[in-house]
């Protein structure tokens, strides 16, 4: 009873830091930290042997989401959410970062909260252009699953990837994994004007490269040295 009732007031703790987090106004200085938080998230999965197969993939991607906090908790009902960046590669290097947000809600006899890095590599176009242009659910309107594992690079380039996008997660806390089959993601407005200074679309950062923010320098230049150039 008493680790049921511990359970529950974590659960509370967690749901109320992230109701005042969003009703509290967007700043650049908060956009400037995820995007400091996105390039650690990189850093440490490029430097992580498991994940050579995620940067094989890197070198063929569209793009890449990283949330660097994927916060999910629940007691009977669940639910997670984060805020992450997106970028874009083309022969000009990658994009600035646009930011978006994820989540997903889940019922079931769920006790626990857990935090999860999460980077979402998009393999085609229709990937990227349906989430620069719409809010889009993971195994409805794309195809997603869990990028393939493995000690080497040829493990993700002999594999016949077939899926628009590919999900790498790691995991603290009680739950035992993270899924994004049904995560929502949709472009966070207000972070971007935030950042950008103006009202920016996604494909305005993305693919017109009307905005660029040299503080971003850095997470772009993380994301090429994890794909080999």
């Amino acid at each position: 009873m008493t680790r049921t009732i511990g359970a529950r007031t974590a659960l509370a703790a967690v749901i109320v830091q992230a109701l005042c987090l969003a009703t509290l106004p967007a700043t650049a200085g908060d956009q400037q930290a995820l995007v400091d938080r996105a390039r650690i998230t990189v850093e440490s999965f490029a430097g992580d042997a498991k994940m050579a197969p995620m940067r094989a993939l890197l070198k063929r991607a569209k793009a890449v989401l990283v949330v660097p906090q994927l916060l999910k908790a629940g007691f009977i009902l669940g639910g997670s959410g984060g805020s992450g960046v997106l970028l874009a590669r083309s022969q000009r290097g990658w994009s600035s970062p646009a930011f978006f947000n994820m989540g997903a809600g889940s019922i079931g006899l769920q006790i626990g909260a857990q935090a999860s890095e999460v980077v979402l590599l998009m393999m085609t176009d229709r990937a990227l252009d349906a989430v620069l242009h719409n809010k889009v659910k993971l195994g409805a309107e794309l195809s997603a699953a869990a990028g393939p594992q493995g000690v080497g690079r040829e493990t993700a380039t002999t594999t016949n990837l077939r899926d628009d996008v590919y999900s790498y997660s790691r995991n603290k806390g009680l739950f035992a994994g993270a899924s994004v089959e049904g995560a929502v993601i949709q472009p966070d407005h207000d972070a971007n004007k935030a950042y950008y200074g103006k009202a920016v679309t996604p494909e305005d950062v993305i693919l017109k490269r009307a905005v660029s923010k040299r503080d971003s320098a850095p997470l772009r230049a993380a994301l090429a040295r994890a794909a080999g150039g």
